[in-house]
């Protein structure tokens, strides 16, 4: 993959942050999904890929844009697999609460794991303890294990979960243990991503959510060095299906980093939406203009940047469509 691709990546998530951010607090996350998802799709008509998207909305009969199978980009570059989460944390953007994303990633064409809706266990750590922790073991025992690795007291540790009633067992043994709990009201791609991340002081990332998120945030972990591991969770015998139709054999099984990304190159970009630990928000200036920040990354070389932008809003025709106050422009420039 070209490295010049990272920058158009940024271009997407870019736009598609600015779309959503007219919903942000407005109690409306189906508008603000929506939003998103249509200037991520608008956007790719300009990258130079082949791309087909493994990881998406959906199927092509329950979302309109965006599904799996979607073939974006301009039909010129490399062929490559595409994972997007336009709005990663929609009750977040709703509700107008920290750590709201727009995320994609990016690999050679069938290193991406075509990953079903469903449930999916998760085990997200950094560096330090890469290769080092396993879920096929109980919690507590990794929990011991990494304080170990860590040379630190278990209470001295710090693991996120998402704030769910399916995670009270998980919450009450570390709870239990002394380990140090911090609650997530959503962002389940953010909350993978923190150990990798040494300011944000978390160790360790627990618990369940969406399959594909996980895809997409293994993504992440690659490029930071970090590691994931997943087990599907099917409910049924109709999600066991599901799973062995898209490939799968054992649906059960522990699902490592090159099963869920492969073992080549990956590039993964973000936009904050709402202020987060590691991205600002959208912030609106005076004079129709509006601030981004977004990360982009990459395995192969291991370099992280951090992209700020100021963006004049009725120079793109994307949101000059959609209405709202930066629209209110009469001669708006041209071009994205």
């Amino acid at each position: 993959m070209e490295r010049e691709l990272a920058l158009e990546m940024v271009r997407v998530t870019e736009l598609a942050a600015l779309a959503s951010s007219k919903w942000m607090g407005r109690g409306s996350k189906t508008e603000a999904d929506g939003a998103a998802t249509a200037a991520m799709r608008s956007m790719f008509n300009s990258v130079s890929i082949q791309g087909t998207v493994v990881i998406g909305e959906g199927e092509m009969d329950e979302a309109p844009m965006l599904f799996i199978g979607e073939k974006v980009g301009n039909r010129q570059g490399p062929e490559v697999d595409v994972a997007v989460d336009p709005l990663e944390g929609t009750d977040l953007a709703a509700k107008g609460l920290p750590g709201a994303l727009a995320v994609m990633a990016v690999a050679p064409k069938g290193n991406f794991l075509h990953a079903p809706d469903m449930y999916m266990e998760k085990l997200a750590v950094g560096p330090e303890l890469k290769g080092k922790v396993s879920l096929a073991d109980p919690l507590d025992v990794t929990i011991q294990k990494a304080a170990r690795i860590l040379r630190r007291a278990v209470s001295d540790l710090t693991v996120s979960i998402l704030e769910r009633e399916r995670h009270a067992d998980k919450i009450a043994i570390l709870r239990a243990m002394g380990v140090r709990v911090k609650l997530l009201p959503g962002g389940d791609v953010a909350g993978a991503m923190a150990p990798a991340f040494a300011e944000s002081g978390i160790d360790m990332y627990v618990g369940s959510g969406g399959a594909p998120e996980g895809v997409i945030a293994a993504a992440a972990l690659k490029c930071l060095e970090g590691d994931f591991q997943g087990r599907l969770m099917p409910a049924d015998e109709g999600e066991f299906d599901r799973c062995r139709s898209m490939g799968i054999a054992d649906p059960r099984k522990i699902l490592t980093m090159d099963d869920l990304v492969g073992k080549g190159d990956v590039l993964f970009a973000a936009t904050g939406i709402t202020p987060g630990e590691f991205l600002k928000g959208v912030r609106f200036l005076p004079g129709y203009r509006a601030e981004t920040e977004s990360v982009v990354m990459r395995a192969k070389t291991g370099t992280v940047r951090t992209i700020q932008a100021n963006h004049y809003l009725p120079g793109k025709p994307f949101l000059q469509a959609m209405g709202g106050y930066w629209a209110d422009e009469p001669e708006a420039a041209s071009g994205l």
